[in-house]
C-alpha cells in the first residue's frame, strides 16, 4: 500500500531536482549536486519504495514532454534508470510507459534519441530478464570471474600531487578504502545471487535466510552457484525469445537445492519484509600522476591482469609516505623493436618467434644490444584486424574528416565492436584537478594514440573513456606562471565550465564537488570509521561513471616553437585549452656597444608578424597577413559562450596603438580578437617571448622567436599518410586507409548527456 506521505516526500525532492536546474532559487545553491544523491539513499535504505518514486519520475517525463520541456528530459531519466537498476521489482506497466517513453525519444535530435534508443535496449532485457542490468554491472565493475559474462571494468582516478594537497588526496583515498571495506570479491558474488533470486522468485525468495545459508557456505561453493546463476541469466540473455518460465523453473531449482540442508521452518520468516541488496562502488585504484607513461603503464597492468579481484587492495601501501612506486617495466623497448625486412632465415623452427605472443618479454641485456630479430621469410604487415581495430577506436562514431561546421563534436556510437575484435575490457580512466591536469591528459592520451599507430595493442582489447571531475582549492599558492603577467587571466576550471554550459546534469552534479571536495577534505574526521552511506563522493563518481556515457571531443592543437639560440632544436608540444605569449624583459647590450637613450615615452611592446587562415562562419578560411605591436596575447580553444562554439582558436591580441597629441608621443592598448585554425607568430626584432601551455608553471617555454600552431593530426593518420606518400604521388590526397582515418585529433570526455542542441 503506497503512503501518502512517502509520495510526497518523493514529489517535493524531484520538484526541487528540477528547480536545481532552473537555477532560480538560490537557497539552494549550497545543496546543489546533493538532491539527487539524496533521492538515491533513500530508495537505499527502503527498497520496496522504488516502485512509487519510478512512478512519479514516469508523470513528471511525460509532463515534460507534454509542456515542452526538455531541459528535464535527460535528468529525470538518467534519475528514473539509476533507479531501475537499484530497485528489485517493479511491475509491468510502469516498465511498459517507460519503454513507451524512450522510443518517442527517437524522433527528437541527438543526443535524445541516442540515449533513448540506449535505454530503450537495456530497459527491454531489463523487463525479459528482470535483475540482468544490475548482475551484469556488478559482474563487470568488479571483475568477477565466471564462464558466461567476461566483460571487466575498473575506475583509475588520476591526481597530480603538485596540483592538489595532501589533505584531498587523503580524503578520496580514505573514501575509496572505506567502500572496498564493505565489499569483496565473496560479497558482491552473494549480491548478484540474491538479487537474482529476489527479482525471479519475489515473495516466495527469503533473502535473510538465504544469505545466511550463503555466507556460511565455503568460498569454492559460493563461486559455484555464482557461476550457475550467471550461466542462466546470460542463456535467457541470448535466447530472448526463451520462455520466461523455464528460466524462473531453472532458477527455483538452485534455490531449492540452497534451502533443502537447512531446519525446517523457513516458510514462517518469508513473509518478513526483505532487506536491501546494496548496489557495490566500482573498483577504484588511486593514483598520483607523476608520469606521462603512467596511464599506459596503468592499462598494460590491467590487461595482463584479468582476473581483477576486490579482495586486492587497490591502493598502494606506501600511501602514508605520500609516494607511489612504479613497478613496471620501461615499454619504450618494446615499440622500439622492429623486425628485418629481409629473411636469411636458418630454417630451426625454434628460431621463429611463438605464433600467439603477443608482448615481448620485459628489456634484458640482449635485446637491448641487438633490437633486430628475423621474421619468417616475409616483410610483416599490420593485419587488417589491427587497421580496423584502429580505425574503429579513432572514429568513436564520428565522421571520419572534421567538418568545420558550428558546434564541436558530441555523442558516439553505442554499437559495439564485431565479433572478433569484442573488447572485453573498459577503462574509465577520470582526473581530478583543474584545467592544467587536462593539458596533461591530452599529452598522455596523444602519446597512448602514438604508440598504438606503431603497434596495435590496446585499442582492440580495451576501451577506454575519460571522465573530468573539477577541483580547485581556494587556499592553493600561486604558481611559477602567475610570475608573468598573463593577459587575460579567467577561471582555472574553463573546460568544466563549458561542459556545465553544454550539460545542465553535469553541472548539477559534477561541477558542484570543484569546491566541495576541497571543504569535505578540511573537516575533521570522526573517530569511527565512515559508514558507507556516508560516502559521498564515491558515490556522486560512481554515479558519473556509470550513466556519464556521453562524450564530447576537444580539439587538440599542435606548437612548434623555435628559439632564439640557433643552436636549440625547435620543438613541439600539443595544448588543449590555453596557450599564453608574454614579452620577457629587454636583456642591455654585452658588446660593449652604447645604447641609446630611453625616449621621453618608450613604447612596450614588441612588432610581430602574423600569419594565419581566418575562421568565417560561412565556414570558409581566408588567408590574412599582419603586423603589428603587442604586449602579449592569449589564444583560447575552449569557447566562453554558446554563440560562439565554432571549433577554432580565438586569439585575444593586446595590440599596442602609437597616438599623438598635444602632449606629445603616447599609446594606448586595444584588445583584438580572430578565430583561426592555424596561425605562425614571429617577432620580428630581437626580443623573444615566453610561451606557456594549457596555464601549467611545467610547460612554460622562454627565449621563443616564432611559433606555429595547427591542429594535432591523429598519429594513425599520419602514419598511414606516410606510408601511401612513398608509394603515390598524390600527395595532398588521402588514399588507402588515410582515407578512412580521423584526420584531428580529439580528446572525448564524458558527461551525462553530451552537447544539448
Amino acid at each position: 500500500m503506497e503512503s501518502p506521505e512517502v509520495e510526497s516526500d518523493f514529489l517535493r525532492s524531484v520538484h526541487a531536482l528540477l528547480r536545481e536546474l532552473d537555477g532560480h532559487h538560490p537557497a539552494f545553491q549550497s545543496e546543489r549536486g546533493m538532491l539527487r544523491w539524496t533521492l538515491h539513499k533513500k530508495i537505499d535504505r527502503n527498497p520496496s519504495h522504488g516502485a512509487l518514486l519510478i512512478k512519479i519520475l514516469v508523470k513528471e517525463l511525460e509532463r515534460a514532454e507534454r509542456c515542452n520541456y526538455p531541459q528535464y528530459i535527460i535528468p529525470l531519466l538518467h534519475t528514473l534508470m539509476y533507479t531501475v537498476i537499484k530497485v528489485p521489482c517493479i511491475p509491468d506497466d510502469l516498465y511498459e510507459r517507460v519503454y513507451d517513453f524512450c522510443k518517442k525519444l527517437l524522433t527528437l535530435p541527438k543526443p535524445y534519441c541516442t540515449i533513448g534508443l540506449d535505454y530503450a535496449r537495456q530497459l527491454k532485457l531489463e523487463r525479459t530478464i528482470p535483475g540482468v542490468l544490475y548482475q551484469r554491472m556488478v559482474s563487470a565493475e568488479q571483475s568477477l570471474k565466471n564462464d558466461s559474462f567476461l566483460y571487466q571494468e575498473k575506475v583509475f582516478m588520476f591526481a597530480a600531487p603538485d596540483l592538489l594537497s595532501e589533505a584531498v588526496c587523503r580524503a578520496l583515498v580514505d573514501e575509496i578504502r572505506a567502500a572496498q571495506a564493505f565489499q569483496s570479491a565473496r560479497s558482491c558474488m552473494l549480491y548478484v545471487i540474491e538479487r537474482a533470486f529476489q527479482t525471479v522468485l519475489k515473495e516466495r525468495c527469503n533473502v535473510r535466510r538465504l544469505h545466511g545459508l550463503l555466507q556460511a557456505k565455503p568460498l569454492d561453493v559460493t563461486e559455484h552457484y555464482f557461476q550457475q546463476v550467471m550461466t542462466i541469466i546470460e542463456h535467457a540473455g541470448r535466447e530472448m525469445s526463451a520462455e520466461y518460465s523455464q528460466y524462473v523453473e531453472e532458477l527455483g531449482k538452485i534455490y531449492s537445492t540452497l534451502l533443502s540442508a537447512s531446519e525446517k521452518g523457513v516458510e514462517k520468516t518469508a513473509a518478513e519484509r526483505s532487506p536491501g541488496i546494496p548496489l557495490p562502488s566500482p573498483n577504484i585504484s588511486f593514483h598520483l600522476w607523476r608520469d606521462e607513461d603512467q596511464l599506459w603503464k596503468e592499462l598494460v597492468l590491467f590487461l595482463r591482469s584479468p582476473s581483477q579481484s576486490c579482495e586486492q587492495d587497490s591502493l598502494s601501501p606506501e600511501l602514508d609516505s605520500f609516494e607511489f612506486q612504479d613497478l613496471m617495466p620501461d615499454y619504450d623497448c618494446f615499440e622500439q623493436t622492429r623486425f628485418s625486412v629481409l629473411s636469411t632465415d636458418s630454417g630451426i623452427e625454434r628460431d621463429l618467434p611463438t605464433p600467439g605472443d603477443e608482448i615481448p618479454s620485459p628489456c634484458t641485456a640482449e635485446t637491448e644490444h641487438s633490437r633486430l630479430q628475423r621474421k619468417g621469410c616475409m616483410k610483416k604487415r599490420a593485419s587488417s584486424l589491427d587497421s580496423i581495430a584502429f580505425l574503429q577506436s579513432g572514429c568513436n562514431g564520428q565522421g571520419a574528416k572534421p567538418t568545420g561546421k558550428l558546434h564541436r563534436k558530441s555523442g558516439g556510437s553505442t554499437m559495439e565492436p564485431m565479433a572478433p575484435m569484442k573488447r572485453l575490457h573498459t577503462a574509465r580512466v577520470l582526473v581530478l584537478g583543474d584545467d592544467r591536469v587536462l593539458g596533461r591528459l591530452a599529452q598522455a592520451y596523444y602519446s597512448l594514440r602514438k604508440r598504438e599507430s606503431r603497434r596495435v595493442f590496446l585499442t582492440r582489447r580495451l576501451k577506454v573513456q575519460f571522465y573530468y571531475v573539477p577541483v580547485v582549492e581556494e587556499q592553493s599558492t600561486s604558481s611559477p606562471a602567475e610570475e608573468y603577467a598573463l593577459p587575460d587571466r579567467t577561471e582555472p576550471c574553463e573546460l568544466a565550465a563549458y561542459l556545465g554550459r553544454a550539460d545542465p546534469w553535469y553541472e548539477s552534479n559534477i561541477n558542484t564537488l570543484c569546491h566541495m571536495i576541497p571543504k569535505l577534505a578540511t573537516m575533521p574526521s570522526s573517530p569511527s570509521k565512515p559508514a558507507i552511506s556516508d560516502l559521498f563522493i564515491i558515490d556522486v563518481i560512481a554515479y558519473y561513471v556509470r550513466l556519464g556515457l556521453q562524450p564530447i571531443f576537444f580539439q587538440v592543437y599542435a606548437v612548434k616553437l623555435l628559439f632564439s639560440n640557433a643552436a636549440l632544436e625547435p620543438i613541439e608540444d600539443i595544448f588543449l585549452i590555453e596557450l599564453s605569449v608574454t614579452l620577457e624583459e629587454l636583456i642591455p647590450s654585452r658588446d660593449g656597444l652604447p645604447i641609446k637613450k630611453k625616449t621621453a615615452v618608450e613604447v612596450p611592446g614588441t612588432e610581430l608578424s602574423l600569419l594565419y587562415k581566418k575562421v568565417l562562419l560561412s565556414n570558409r578560411e581566408k588567408d590574412e597577413t599582419v603586423s603589428l605591436r603587442s604586449t602579449g596575447l592569449v589564444m583560447k580553444a575552449i569557447p566562453t559562450n554558446d554563440t560562439e562554439d565554432l571549433v577554432c582558436l580565438r586569439v585575444n591580441i593586446a595590440e599596442v596603438i602609437k597616438t599623438t597629441n598635444l602632449s606629445g608621443r603616447s599609446y594606448s592598448l586595444v584588445a583584438n580578437s580572430i578565430r583561426t585554425r592555424n596561425i605562425k607568430i614571429k617577432s620580428t626584432e630581437q626580443r623573444s617571448f615566453t610561451v606557456c601551455l594549457d596555464k601549467d608553471s611545467r610547460r612554460i617555454y622562454k627565449n621563443v622567436i616564432s611559433i606555429e600552431v595547427f591542429p594535432c593530426l591523429e598519429p594513425s593518420y599520419c602514419l598511414q599518410k606516410t606510408r601511401t606518400r612513398q608509394a603515390s604521388l598524390q600527395e595532398d590526397e588521402d588514399i588507402g586507409l588515410a582515407k578512412y582515418l580521423p584526420k584531428s585529433l580529439l580528446l572525448p570526455i564524458n558527461t551525462f548527456a553530451g552537447i544539448i542542441q
